[in-house]
């Protein structure tokens, strides 16, 4: 399982919703933009997509019972697909051939894909209408990411999941660490050497520093860190500004002397929720969702999070998580499918498919999801990320497997199997070929 798609399958409950919707009306086939004619009930039927095990589902349950009672002239029929690298080939099919449901779910590395070619609808007007429950200013501009091109809105986010640094306490003290990186990063000294030192005093005390998913969240969240930059007008400047190839020279020596580990790679028996529930890592990178793998492994007041660290030590953006549900350009009832679409990224919408989930919401209102219990101590940390954070740049996520391609290549220096001058040379010339493909 890919980085990416281990994260994505992490996103926990809205990232993976499945068959509950719609009180399982099953898959669907072929058909025009919405194959549920009206009735003479005046009943109208909206085919909505997204990836997700069945197992996922729970959580959805009273957002349909809630939009069902509200609206009983629409009827809800999912059509889901359990992978999220066959989703996507999927939708595309059906797009093109005009088999599309009305509303779908896109992921952060395909929506702009999808707004390049044309084939979902503007919301701006609508979002901003009478019959708007999530407006435009009810959502944080930065994990828009490539669902927005020329000012116009073409997805809205659905929920997110900031990348933050997970500390094990008992792995830094047994590593003769004592400070603390929360209190550090609030009095902004929470700073790149800092961080690199605790790192290197875990490898001396025979654990890992950092355990990172080869994915855009993190290796672009120490890139911001070390002051660097991966898009430039337009242009990838990964490879050629001196700030972001010090970030990834310094993740390439410290996945060769083992200081970083990369959670791909680790034996699925013993991966990396495993080594860190098990003190073998000072630091594991990732979201919410790691909150799942502390409950089953014991103490969750042995662990807190942190942004990742800067240059100077003050707030830097950080890398977010998202999805984002769309409308189909050619559906047959724009009114009933924007009314899901609405309803489902509410703040009431969120509060109720998210409560007692694993993601963060991406709609102002809805912080006691993240904040209700106190947990971890610096919760307030994921709104905070998600208020100044990122999305996946639109510049990468407009080109079909660019993110895939370039995480790919990075892995191959990751792993010693490309020398790292050598490989940016590669990275750049594929960035390069695929840019000019998709011009």
């Amino acid at each position: 399982m890919s980085a990416f798609t281990r994260r994505t399958a992490l996103l926990a409950a809205a990232v993976a919703l499945a068959t509950t919707a719609s009180a399982c009306s099953g898959s669907g086939g072929a058909g025009p933009a919405s194959d549920g004619k009206d009735g003479k009930d005046g009943k109208v039927t909206i085919r909505w997509s997204t990836w997700g095990s069945a197992e996922d589902t729970a959580a959805f349950k009273a957002f349909t019972d809630d939009f069902t009672r509200k609206h009983p002239n629409i009827t809800l029929k999912l059509e889901q697909v359990s992978s999220y690298e066959d989703y996507h080939p999927k939708l595309l099919t059906q797009l093109t051939s005009g088999t599309a449901p009305d509303v779908v779910y896109v992921g952060d590395d395909h929506i702009g894909k999808l707004v390049a070619d044309g084939v979902l609808a503007p919301l701006d007007e609508q979002l901003a209408g009478p019959q708007s429950r999530s407006r435009p200013a009810d959502f944080f501009e930065g994990i828009y990411g490539g669902a927005k091109k020329d000012g116009v809105t073409y997805g809205v986010p659905n929920d997110t999941n900031p990348e933050v640094l997970w500390f094990d306490k008992k792995a830094l003290a047994d590593a003769g660490i004592t400070e603390d990186p929360a209190v550090l990063n609030e009095s902004g000294q929470w700073t790149m050497a800092k961080y690199l030192e605790m790192n290197a005093k875990l490898k001396a005390a025979g654990k890992y520093g950092s355990i990172f998913w080869n994915w855009y969240g993190a290796n672009y969240s120490v890139v911001n860190g070390f002051g660097g930059k991966v898009w430039d007008g337009g242009r990838f400047v990964a490879t050629s500004d001196p700030k972001t190839r010090q970030a990834f020279r310094t993740l390439a020596d410290g996945y060769r002397d083992k200081t970083f580990a990369s959670a791909d790679l680790l034996p699925e028996g013993n991966g990396a929720a495993t080594q860190f529930i098990k003190h073998k890592a000072g630091f594991y990178a990732g979201g919410r969702w790691v909150i799942e793998s502390i409950d089953k492994g014991g103490d969750r007041g042995g662990y807190d999070i942190v942004p990742f660290p800067s240059e100077s030590g003050r707030p830097i953006p950080g890398a977010v998580a998202a999805s984002y549900l769309a409308v189909n350009k050619n559906t047959r009832h724009p009114k009933e499918a924007f009314t899901f679409l609405t309803e489902f990224v509410s703040k009431e919408g969120q509060q109720l498919r998210l409560k007692g989930g694993s993601a963060v919401p991406s709609v102002k209102g809805a912080e006691n999801l993240v904040t209700d219990g106190n947990y971890p101590a610096h919760a307030k940390t994921f709104l905070d990320l998600r208020d100044r954070g990122f999305a996946n740049y639109p510049d990468e996520a407009a080109v079909p497997g660019l993110t895939k391609a370039i995480n790919d290549q990075l892995m191959k220096i990751w792993e010693g199997k490309t020398g790292f001058d050598e490989g940016m040379t590669q990275l750049q010339a594929l960035v390069d070929g695929m840019k000019g493909k998709q011009g």
